[in-house]
């Protein structure tokens, strides 16, 4: 298996950061726009896909800033998945920032997918 490559990509995204952080790191708000449906035991996070369950380890949680995720059958060590809310104090525009990795054949198809799951929680805030 090759080496994880992390990469970011910011969206900007119309809503309070308040509202963005519930769509991010609750369950019901995950299952509105992440997975078909989620659950949780403690810290383990369950994200189920057409009947498919993925688990991911809850590693940390800021209240309205971030929460980062790591998928428990992933074996690279230092690989996650974060969501990051920036909040620009000058501007007042908020961006969500996703923070993953993936090997380098795959990182178009992932960029992908994270633009397709972001363009659907946009729809659900009513952001454009």
């Amino acid at each position: 298996m090759s080496e994880k490559i992390k990469y970011e990509m910011e969206f900007p995204i119309q809503a309070s950061e308040k509202l963005l952080f519930q769509y991010i790191s609750s369950p019901s708000g995950l299952s509105e726009w992440f997975a078909d449906n989620v659950n949780y035991r403690g810290e383990v996070y369950i994200f189920i896909w057409d009947g498919a369950e993925e688990s991911a380890k809850l590693l940390s949680k800021k209240n309205n800033e971030k929460i980062r995720f790591k998928w428990l059958e992933d074996d690279q060590a230092s690989s996650y998945f974060e969501f990051r809310i920036q909040f620009d104090d000058l501007t007042k525009d908020v961006s969500l920032i996703v923070t993953d990795f993936a090997e380098e054949d795959e990182m178009e198809e992932s960029k992908m997918l994270w633009t397709n799951q972001i363009s659907d929680l946009k729809k659900i805030l009513g952001s454009s």
